[in-house]
């Protein structure tokens, strides 16, 4: 299969190549960027560039599919969006983004995301997206809601990041909910 090229008003989402590693080590070596990512944030380069292989091998093993974010207008390399845990059997995933900071409450996450539950209800014929926050995340837990996302609970120790484990809010969409909208 070839890798979904999806497209906003202001942004190409396309498969993320080793041309990105930079721009995509720059965004999470940054502690603002991953404090309530689930992850610890890199390092150095090398972990970067993992990354990024392991986004063409989630694909390639119809596990998930991560899309690098793109302005039209300058070509910049601003972020991610992907599903996580994708199950077409099951059809469901996970939803997951990161944004540069310098790039933050512009509504580019909330773009991105409408463009990936269209794919994800109309070209993969998936039935619920979750994602999965820290509660202490506002600016992510507020934009969920807006979306239409249902905050179904608390997961107690659910994410493991900074040597300890921390709970977690889940929510989610349903393609009924987006056929309502």
């Amino acid at each position: 299969m070839a890798f979904p090229v999806l497209e906003t008003n202001r942004m190409k989402l396309i498969e993320i190549g080793s041309e990105y590693t930079d721009g995509y080590f720059e965004i999470m070596s940054r502690e603002k960027v991953t404090r309530y990512y689930g992850m610890n944030r890199l390092t150095d380069r090398d972990q970067a560039e993992e990354m990024i292989r392991s986004f063409s091998e989630t694909f390639k093993s119809n596990r998930g599919i991560r899309w690098g974010l793109i302005l039209k207008d300058t070509r910049k390399f601003i972020g991610t969006i992907g599903l996580n845990n994708l199950s077409t059997y099951s059809k469901k995933a996970e939803i997951g983004y990161e944004l540069h900071p310098d790039f933050w409450r512009n509504g580019y996450i909330s773009e991105a995301i409408n463009e990936v539950l269209a794919y994800s209800y109309e070209i993969l014929d998936l039935y619920r997206i979750g994602a999965v926050t820290f509660p202490q995340n506002d600016a992510s837990n507020h934009l969920l809601v807006k979306l239409g996302f249902e905050k179904e609970g608390k997961l107690r120790g659910y994410l493991y990041q900074n040597g300890r484990s921390h709970d977690a809010f889940i929510f989610s969409y349903l393609k009924t909910d987006w056929e309502q909208r």
